[in-house]
């Protein structure tokens, strides 16, 4: 990433803890906090049920109005924020990772264009976070929705992993309902050659894969498929290729009982041995040990 670049945050969960957070935007204005340009690696939304405060988006500063709700998709700048931009605001943040939605979701943001809950967080990356409007009838329903997920969260009572994931994917199914309008074919044309570069991804990284390949599926040079994936995304595309297959790994470590090297063999990884290392450098511990913490 070049020195002009914003940063790139990513969220790794704590091993057990589900890829969901929640939090209250406009009441604290040390939380709110001053923050530099930067950009996430993980989805998410911001809802506001009253006027008040401001958000700044890609080169975009825009004024809170009640019902305004914010897609933030991977790649999306949020401008260099103040400690008192959302004073007097009344709003919530929604952030998780693709591993919420389930076993079936594509771990690459590109190739989430086609998935009915996540198309809405594929248009464009790198510029500005997507502004739909909540109709006032609906708003109070998106509030408590919000709440409740947050009180899940906060207090963890039995059965709380499933109540997080229905109100998170009620949620989704708000914001697609909003968004349909308005995205539509930029989830298809916004960024085609990332699109197709995630789409290779998605299909291959079971197998095999390198630069050079990826390259030439697309039809462009490796130097060129270097530059542009690390300059719109931030990552390369290899650590694209490995996020996947980590993505898949963590999945079967979950729901399977199938030993760590066979894992290792179905997402990519011939030699159990790579394998284990690559996904001790990823995660900060080996997959048995994930695998034990998490329940699988």
């Amino acid at each position: 990433m070049r020195d002009d670049e914003p940063a790139t945050y990513t969220w790794q969960p704590a091993p057990g803890e589900l890829p969901v957070a929640v939090m209250r935007l406009g009441h604290d204005p040390i939380a709110d906090g001053s923050h530099e340009a930067h950009s996430h690696d993980f989805p998410g939304i911001a809802f506001f049920s009253a006027d008040g405060g401001i958000v700044r988006t890609g080169k975009h500063i825009r004024h809170v109005e009640a019902g305004d709700l914010f897609v933030i998709a991977p790649g999306d700048v949020m401008g260099q924020a103040h400690s008192d931009d959302l004073m007097g605001s009344q709003g919530w943040g929604v952030f998780f990772t693709a591993d919420a939605l389930g076993p079936e979701t594509p771990g690459a943001h590109l190739a989430w264009r086609t998935h009915p809950l996540l198309f809405p967080f594929v248009h464009g990356g790198a510029t500005s976070a997507l502004r739909l409007k909540v109709p006032e009838p609906f708003r109070q329903e998106w509030t408590a929705r919000i709440e409740t997920l947050h009180q899940e969260l906060t207090h963890r009572q039995e059965g709380y992993r499933e109540a997080v994931s229905a109100h998170l994917v009620l949620l989704l199914v708000g914001v697609s309902r909003l968004a349909a309008d308005v995205v539509g074919d930029l989830r298809e044309n916004a960024e085609p050659l990332l699109a197709e570069v995630f789409d290779v991804i998605e299909r291959r990284y079971p197998e095999p894969l390198s630069l050079r390949e990826v390259a030439a599926a697309v039809r462009i040079s490796p130097g060129h498929l270097t530059s542009t994936v690390r300059r719109r995304t931030g990552r390369t595309v290899q650590e694209w290729i490995t996020e996947r297959r980590m993505v898949q790994a963590r999945r079967l470590l979950a729901v399977t009982e199938l030993p760590v090297g066979d894992i290792g063999r179905q997402v990519g990884f011939p030699d159990a041995g790579y394998f284990a290392r690559t996904f001790g450098k990823v995660h900060n511990m080996s997959p048995t040990r994930w695998r034990r913490v998490n329940g699988g």
